[in-house]
């Protein structure tokens, strides 16, 4: 299995899926790696690898256990205390989303929270995933003080429930 492979395994399994895998994802979304290198058929160099090496900073390996930092859609507790965002953040999306945004913010979807990057060309890079990215600016510190909650998680990505429209701009 190639390194990309392995990490969009590992991001599925992880995120969306540990029950394929027998896995339960315990407080702070960790599982033991033994179980899931076995149904990866995998070693532990090659995952320590992929946590290495991923650009995006998608898992953590702690001793003898792993996560996926962010992204869930399984039920999963991650642990993360509220944070204080910088006054600003960017989302990185494509054209095509624009009018939903502008009519409903930004939601999480089928994840637990909308994921806010702490640099607009981190935000391209997330954005130019379905095509040409469009970066929005989000008044994060003005958020916080009408009281939402932000999270930032191991990997610097910052989370949030909703963006609601009226705290986006460029959208």
């Amino acid at each position: 299995m190639t390194d990309p492979a392995l990490s969009r395994r590992l991001s599925y399994l992880l995120r969306h899926a540990p029950h394929e895998a027998g896995l339960t994802l315990a407080p702070g979304g960790w599982v033991p790696l033994a179980p899931l290198l076995r149904h990866l058929n995998a070693t532990r160099a090659q995952v320590e690898a992929v946590v290495t090496h991923c650009d995006k900073g998608r898992f953590s390996l702690r001793g003898d256990h792993i996560r996926a930092n962010q992204g869930h859609s399984v039920p999963v507790d991650l642990q993360l205390q509220p944070a204080s965002p910088p006054a600003r953040l960017y989302h990185g999306t494509h054209a095509g989303a624009l009018s939903a945004i502008r009519e409903g913010g930004l939601r999480p979807m089928n994840r637990h929270h909308v994921h806010l990057s702490p640099d607009p060309d981190t935000a391209r890079r997330v954005g130019a995933r379905r095509g040409s990215p469009v970066v929005l600016t989000i008044r994060a510190g003005e958020m916080h003080t009408a009281g939402h909650l932000f999270f930032v998680s191991e990997n610097g990505v910052w989370l949030v429930d909703t963006v609601p429209p009226a705290f986006i701009d460029g959208a």
